[in-house]
């Protein structure tokens, strides 16, 4: 089975200034998906899609392809993920190299566990699903709409985290990998199509980076799960 791994990079970040080649824990951000990526014996090719020449020669040093440069018209800051997505499908197609599963991997999502891309590659298998999102349990009650609110919860019964039953447990779209069958995704023109699984992750890989404050909370993480002094 063919499998792309895909990690979207545009050069235009507005929260922190080339964030996805600003060093984290002594390499550039992407690197660490990359590396992860690579790492896995399931996925057959890692490529990265970027509008900067920067970030695409970043992203090969550390083993990536980058087959392209995106296009203007999907780069800016209006442009959708999917948009990249079903672009990469189309060069691929046309080169006659279209994967039977795309992983969409988000760069500022560095923290993951050993194997969890492939872990999450056999449980989409096992299970037979169309396509899948990485989650985190989320113990956090919410309420939306100040002008009339309303809770994720009957505040007049307050559960214990302890008490919350399986089928009532929310959990977190951490935003860290998708995977979905390749045909699907063009079909539908999104990630998320038919069969959707839901894969559960440590709390610790739903940190998403998107400023400075995360980058210094993921850096400390990273350093102690992968023993950097």
């Amino acid at each position: 089975m063919s499998i792309v791994a895909f990690i979207p990079a545009r050069g235009g970040s507005k929260g922190v200034i080339q964030k996805n080649i600003k060093l984290l824990a002594g390499k550039p951000l992407i690197a660490w998906s990359i590396e992860q990526a690579l790492a896995s014996n399931l996925i057959t090719r890692v490529i990265v899609s970027t509008d900067c020449p920067e970030i695409a020669r970043v992203a090969k040093e550390y083993g990536a392809e980058v087959p392209f440069l995106r296009p203007d018209s999907i780069s800016g800051d209006k442009a959708t993920t999917e948009s990249a997505m079903l672009h990469c499908c189309s060069y691929l197609k046309e080169k006659n190299e279209f994967p039977e599963l795309f992983i969409l991997v988000q760069a500022t999502s560095p923290i993951r566990s050993e194997n969890q891309f492939d872990n999450a590659i056999l449980y989409f298998k096992k299970n037979n699903y169309d396509s899948l999102l990485t989650v985190s349990p989320s113990h956090r009650f919410t309420w939306k709409n100040p002008a009339n609110p309303s809770a994720s919860y009957d505040f007049t019964n307050r559960p214990r985290r302890q008490d919350i039953k399986e089928e009532d447990q929310e959990y977190l779209e951490t935003g860290s990998f998708y995977i979905t069958k390749t045909e699907l995704l063009v079909e539908a023109e999104n990630r998320l199509v038919g069969n959707i699984g839901m894969f559960k992750t440590p709390e610790d890989e739903s940190y998403e980076i998107d400023s400075l404050v995360d980058f210094k909370v993921c850096e400390e993480i990273l350093k102690i799960k992968n023993n950097i002094g």
